[in-house]
This record gives C-alpha cells, structure tokens and sequence, in this order.
C-alpha cells in the first residue's frame, strides 16, 4: 500500500468513534460480555477476556463500567445474551469491507446494516465474498512525541510484534493475535501511550480510489462505525495523500 494512507482512514474512523465516548464504552461493554460469557470472568484464566479489558481500559472506561460488563457475561447481571456475526459486502469502487456484529436481536440488526451499505452506494454480499482479503492482526499507533523507533523496536522483538513501521506522525506496530496483549502490556509497562490499538483485519490488496469514491467509502464506513451493533469495521481502500488532502479540504 502506498504511504500511510490506509492509516490515515483507520485514524480516520477511530477519530469519529472515540468523538462518541458513550457509544465506544458500549462497543467495549459488549465484546467484555461475550469474553466472560464464552470463557468465564477470571481474566488470568480467560485470554479473549484480557483483550477486552485491555482495550477497555486503553479507552478509559470507568473500573466499575468493566465490572458491570464481567457480571453481566457470567450471568450476575442481567443483559448479556449477545452472539458474534459478521457482514461482509462492497463499497463504492469496489472496495470490500467487512464487520463484525455484536447483537441481542439480529432480525433487528440485519436490514439496518443492509439499509446503510445501500445508502452508501455499496451492497450487502454473501458470507465469505470478501473475508478471504484479510488477515487478523493487532495493530498499535503510537505519536513518534512518545517514543523512539530503537524502544519500539526492543519492545516488538520482546514480545514477538511483527514490526514497527513509521507513518507520518506515527509508529505502526503490527503483532499476531496470539501476542496481542503481551504487546499491549509491554507498552503499558514501559509507559508508553498508545493512540490507537485494536485487533484488526489487514487486507492482502487494495483498491486506489479517487475522490468522488472516497468521499463515498469514508461516508460508508463512517456510518457502519456508528450503529451500536458494530465492533469494528475493516476494509481494502487506499486513498492517496493527494486525494486525502482534497478531501480535508472539503
């Protein structure tokens, strides 16, 4: 991919979430539910739920907002009865993009999501259309302000991350599933803030869009982004500084 240009729109996307700190808490809440629903509420003893709570707290929700969601994935609580789908379809210039659903209701959920890909001049495809594109990986943004590319790379080497990269204003660390979050707690210990880290799907290609269909694409993601159900979008666009800076200047 060229550039930082696919970065930019994953910036981009967290940028819109993290503007609605209620709606990213209930995001977290969810994905903390199913982990102590699926694997028990004993974070030592449940990887998945480490995750959760990890990315929780990276988005600085409350101790006792995370307790809540424990007890609710045990069952001490009520309101825990989520199950995991995924969507899959195209965007405007053909791009693919993939979601995944946390619902309580998917009759609700299905012709909602339906409704925005339609809207966002996209379609809804069939399971498995477009989910052979990516790869899952944990992904870290860290501001070079914060630390130095020799730490980063001592600390990748540490707990098995595949590799930092600059971007921009940035370092990129890019990590297996599985070293997720020794990678996560190896910056946590070393002090070191990361502005964005989340559990990703890297696209194996992309699509260059212009414009006209990049405006589409963000609009697109920005509003699957949105919807409650939906924890994460992923998606193979790239957009290319040229066209990111007519766009800005919008």
């Amino acid at each position: 991919m060229a550039g930082h240009s696919h970065w930019a729109g994953i910036k981009h996307k967290k940028a819109l979430i993290d503007n609605k700190r209620g709606k990213l808490w209930g995001k977290l809440s969810k994905a903390i539910i199913v982990a102590a629903k699926m694997g028990g509420g004993d974070p030592d003893q449940n990887p998945r739920l480490r995750l959760a709570i990890s990315d929780a707290k990276s988005g600085r929700m409350p101790k006792d907002t995370i307790e809540r969601a424990i007890k609710k994935g045990t069952g001490e609580l009520e309101g825990g009865n989520y199950e995991e789908i995924v969507y899959e379809g195209y965007g405007a210039g053909g791009v693919a993009v993939y979601c995944d659903i946390l619902t309580d209701n998917r009759n609700r959920t299905a012709p909602e999501i339906r409704k925005i890909f339609e809207l966002g001049d996209g379609k809804l495809g069939a399971t498995g259309c477009v989910a052979w594109m990516f790869e899952r990986k944990g992904l870290f943004l860290i501001s070079k302000d914060k630390t130095d590319e020799d730490t980063l790379m001592e600390l990748a080497l540490e707990t098995g991350a595949d590799d930092v990269q600059a971007s921009g204003e940035k370092f990129e660390i890019k990590c297996d599933v599985d070293v997720y979050g020794d990678v996560a707690e190896g910056l946590e210990q070393a002090k070191i803030e990361a502005d964005l880290q989340q559990l990703t799907r890297i696209p194996s290609t992309t699509v260059d869009l212009d414009v006209t269909a990049a405006k589409k694409v963000l609009r697109l993601i920005e509003h699957l982004d949105d919807h409650d159900d939906v924890q994460s979008v992923s998606s193979n666009f790239n957009i290319s500084d040229e066209v990111m800076s007519c766009i800005n200047d919008d």
